[in-house]
């Protein structure tokens, strides 16, 4: 396989949707230095055919971290979602289009039913088990469409980071003020840092890869018992305390995908490592004071 150079391109501008959120945060960090821009939806309502198209005129990267993220209430609101995670998509799509820009837009899991038994492929067929995941399917389904040679998909999961409520850092609050808990272990994915996932977005872009759709998560397999109990261990708190149940003691009103995780063969075409193994990231993050519980902000996925 050939080498692919790395390297920030000379004066490309960022346009980064969702910065206000806990993968945005991380883009701007790892986008610290570059001619790079930031919108929340006070500055940019991406549902907006004109605003868009207005929007991303000098750009030549945009990067949509912006989403409705609220998988139970899509199940009644699925309308708003969909304008959200599936027709702004192909707005944004369009318009980076109508100027050659590149678009990353990041996406989930969730489009997947999560009955499989191994990896799902980047090509797998999309098969969303609840609305959220059909709103998100639908939108990459019309950012390929609109923008095939300029379109990167990057797929998530189970994302934790230090601008955002997440899964580590309800378990340590719930350690606090409580002598155990239990957590399901019949779902599986793949724990993901976005500080991890934010430079990978970076190198993908300086990689100058192919475009098409990537699986941005950390490697290794997890349940969620598995990541409460390391995350207790990284605290420097006894993992015992944890306890294992399954999803039968936590019914939610969307249905969850019990396996998810993603396989990781697109990166080689671009020259780049699957992204490393979620303990070693976990542990970064607890180092760097990532779980602290003082700097909530809404997150975006």
């Amino acid at each position: 396989m050939s080498t692919v150079a790395h390297h920030p391109a000379q004066g490309q501008k960022y346009l980064v949707t969702g910065a206000r959120g806990m993968l945005g945060s991380d883009l701007l960090e790892a986008l610290f230095g570059r001619d790079v821009t930031a919108v929340g939806h006070a500055e940019l309502d991406i549902t907006d055919r004109d605003a868009v198209f207005a929007a991303v005129r000098g750009y030549d990267v945009v990067i949509n971290s912006a989403a409705y993220t609220a998988v139970d209430a899509a199940e009644t609101d699925e309308a708003t979602a969909l304008a959200v995670n599936g027709t702004a998509v192909g707005l944004l799509a369009e318009a980076c289009a109508s100027v050659g820009a590149r678009l990353v837009h990041v996406s989930t899991d969730y489009v997947f039913r999560g009955d499989a038994t191994t990896p799902y492929a980047e090509d797998a067929p999309r098969e969303p088990l609840n609305a959220y995941g059909r709103t998100k399917a639908e939108g990459e389904r019309l950012a390929l469409a609109a923008h095939p040679d300029g379109v990167f998909i990057v797929r998530t999961a189970w994302i934790y980071g230090a601008h955002g409520n997440n899964f580590p850092k309800t378990m340590l609050k719930l350690a606090a003020s409580r002598d155990t808990v239990s957590v399901v272990d019949d779902q599986v994915g793949q724990p993901t840092w976005t500080s991890d996932l934010a430079q990978r977005i970076v190198d993908l872009l300086d990689a100058d890869a192919p475009a098409g759709i990537y699986h941005g998560t950390n490697s290794g397999t997890a349940s969620w018992f598995d990541l409460a109990k390391a995350t207790f261990g990284v605290a420097g708190l006894d993992p015992d305390r944890v306890g294992a149940t399954d999803s039968t003691a936590f019914v939610r009103p969307a249905p969850r995908p019990n396996y998810s995780v993603l396989g990781h063969d697109a990166w080689q075409k671009a020259g780049l490592p699957p992204m490393r193994p979620w303990q070693e990231a976990l542990a970064e993050a607890a180092a760097t004071g990532v779980f602290d519980p003082d700097d909530d902000v809404a997150s975006s996925r």
